[in-house]
């Protein structure tokens, strides 16, 4: 099955280093941020777990839940911890989840056969509390995430959820968003009393 932008997230039951959980029970009312690694003990891997629980609390700000997957068993994942814990200045308190059959790293397409057929790449779900998938992103093995542009997406998400706006490239915080063209301007005086600048009838930009 293909993972597309607005379906749902395929529901699992599986052991990580928290204890078993059911994912749609487990991710309840929050965001999930579903990330893949290609295995433990890997050097770009340890860096990313590390840099998530780094920011712990600004997915815990926005509501979201951060999910790991390794193609390791929770033992492995265990062990790893101590690593990513010692290495990178963190305490790592996410769950991730086991995955050593690649069960999971399937139902999500996250094995490309082009980059090795049993590791799974750097696959990025970012999931809403409907359980609807909102963005994907994939990364080769060797490259690294870019955590600024997750939590950026994030804002994003749910800043246009939130106001019915559009948000422009490189958008962040605080900055102009668009008026969707979808919206009249009869309809925008109600919801942007505030006012907008039209640079052309399809593009309004306000502030929120």
């Amino acid at each position: 099955m293909s993972i597309l932008l607005g379906s749902t997230a395929p529901d699992f039951k599986v052991e990580t280093t928290k204890g078993p959980i059911s994912f749609h029970e487990w991710s309840g009312d929050s965001w999930v941020f579903f990330f893949s690694h290609p295995a433990d003990f890997t050097p770009v891997c340890t860096t990313e777990m590390g840099r998530t629980a780094q920011l712990s609390q600004e997915f815990a700000a926005r509501n979201v839940k951060p999910l790991g997957l390794s193609t390791d068993s929770v033992e492995e994942h265990l062990k790893w911890i101590d690593d990513v814990n010692d290495t990178q200045s963190c305490d790592l308190q996410f769950p991730i989840v086991a995955d050593p059959d690649h069960k999971i790293a399937q139902l999500y397409e996250m094995i490309h056969p082009g980059e090795s057929s049993t590791a799974a790449v750097r696959s990025v779900f970012i999931i809403d509390p409907d359980k609807k998938v909102r963005l994907t992103m994939t990364y080769p093995m060797a490259v690294g995430r870019n955590f600024d542009e997750i939590l950026r997406v994030i804002d994003a998400l749910q800043t246009s959820d939130a106001n019915n706006v559009a948000l422009p490239a490189d958008w962040r915080k605080g900055a102009d968003v668009i008026i969707p063209p979808s919206i009249s301007d009869e309809k925008a005086k109600d919801l942007f009393p505030q006012g907008w600048k039209e640079l052309r009838p399809y593009l309004r930009m306000t502030k929120l």
